[in-house]
């Protein structure tokens, strides 16, 4: 049966092998560097689909006739992109320099500063993509005629003394400013959920990876 690395470093010591350590450092820096290496991949692959995706979504909307919500979805992907773009940079930055403890240390506090910024930008971007969706379909047009047009000549029909505000049903607008404020409020918390399930497993491995190589230098 395959021994795991703390086993042979206990033997290590146990033995008094000198070439064991020198061995488990050179495990210890092939994975710290592979699993970065792997994070900067998705990271980079993610914020490539972001761009594209937000110009391919983009064209369709004009083409679709709701362009009010493609360029609102195009704006908060480009600042999203931004951002991180430019956090990229730092990342870049890290010095390799190092044992591989203090490699991965530097990247885990990398990626706290990138989820921290994250967070806060969601609670502004969520609710930037809802508003953009409902405002594409709301003035979107469908033979020479708004959807907005339609849909008022309707209720109007049906509830003639419906109170309306900017040319929108008071309770619609009551809902929407409701569903904005919760996206508002936990942004964070959704950005959270993002985020666990596009890179949960690998932050997860990066803290196990961080925690074994912590507890082989307490011993």
């Amino acid at each position: 049966m395959e021994k795991s690395i703390e086993t042979i470093w206990k033997e290590g010591f146990m033995k008094n092998e000198a070439l064991v350590g020198p061995k488990v450092t050179n495990l210890y820096n092939q994975k710290s560097i592979h699993f970065i290496d792997k994070y900067k991949r998705m990271f980079k692959t993610n914020l490539n689909a972001i761009a594209i995706g937000s110009i391919l979504v983009l064209g369709a909307s004009f083409f679709v006739g709701i362009p009010i919500m493609g360029i609102g979805l195009f704006l908060v992907a480009a600042g999203v992109f931004a951002v991180n773009k430019k956090l990229v940079k730092g990342l870049e930055r890290i010095d390799e320099n190092v044992n591989s403890y203090e490699y991965l240390k530097s990247f885990r506090s990398w990626l706290d500063d990138q989820i921290s910024v994250n967070t806060k930008m969601a609670r502004f971007y969520y609710p930037l993509i809802f508003l953009s969706t409902i405002m594409g379909f709301w003035f979107s047009s469908k033979n020479g005629q708004q959807l907005s047009e339609t849909v008022m000549n309707e209720l109007m029909v049906k509830y003639p003394d419906l109170t309306v505000v900017f040319g929108m049903p008071l309770i619609g607008l009551f809902v929407m400013v409701f569903i904005l404020a919760v996206l508002a409020l936990f942004g964070g918390k959704i950005y959270y959920w993002d985020l666990n399930i596009v890179y949960g497993r690998v932050i997860r491995k990066l803290d196990e990876l961080i925690s074994d190589m912590e507890d082989l230098r307490a011993e």
